[in-house]
């Protein structure tokens, strides 16, 4: 039974939107920065195909957008942003989109040891249908909890932390364009609602690890 309603639909459409509006700013960005450096250039590249994939995910019905390919692209992505920064005070702001494809790459995984059954089989018929001896069910069921477990706090984890950079992200004040000195702040300031647009995609993706896809 497919688990799409009004309501999720309805929520997978305002977030289709939400990433769609995010993938037009960053290539809007990318055109007005073209004298940025190489590693600027494959920051904008990757935030902008994470966000055309998030916007497209609800309505994918499988692959390419959730498999093996996807999960090892955002997994390399996530360490671009990671194994990249020069120094410290960097790292920290190149964390919240490490951790964003790695959320990424974790939605697009395929649970391993999946079988395709019939919904209406009975116990007996899914577990010879998985090949697995009868004598060794109850083994199997207790390592497919403990798997579940797992699953779920790595999301709770992933969802906690980019809840706390969207809230982060979009309660900075804007920052000012005239009084610029520093490099940080004059990055900001060429990129005045990066903020926002890092803030937005931060709470998107948290709110697409709650949802069933």
């Amino acid at each position: 039974m497919s688990d799409r309603t009004p309501a999720l639909d309805a929520v997978h459409g305002m977030l289709t939107l939400l990433f769609a509006v995010v993938a037009l700013h960053v290539l809007w960005h990318a055109v007005r920065s073209p004298g940025a450096g190489r590693r600027a250039r494959v920051d904008l590249v990757l935030h902008c195909a994470m966000a055309a994939a998030m916007a497209a995910m609800p309505w994918s019905p499988g692959l390419p957008l959730t498999g093996r390919a996807a999960t090892v692209f955002f997994t390399a992505a996530a360490l671009w942003f990671l194994l990249t920064p020069h120094r410290a005070a960097v790292f920290v702001d190149r964390l919240t989109p490490a951790v964003g494809m790695a959320a990424m790459a974790w939605m697009s995984r395929t649970p391993s040891g999946a079988v395709s059954v019939s919904a209406s089989a009975s116990p007996q018929e899914t577990v010879a249908a998985a090949g697995i001896p009868a004598a060794h069910h109850t083994v199997a069921h207790g390592h497919a909890d403990d798997a579940s477990t797992a699953a779920t706090l790595v999301t709770v984890v992933l969802t906690a932390y980019l809840l706390g950079c969207a809230l982060r992200s979009l309660t900075r004040p804007m920052p000012a364009l005239r009084a610029a000195t520093d490099p940080a702040h004059r990055a900001a300031a060429t990129d005045p609602y990066g903020y926002v647009r890092d803030g937005a995609m931060a709470l998107g993706t948290a709110v697409m690890l709650l949802l069933p896809h």
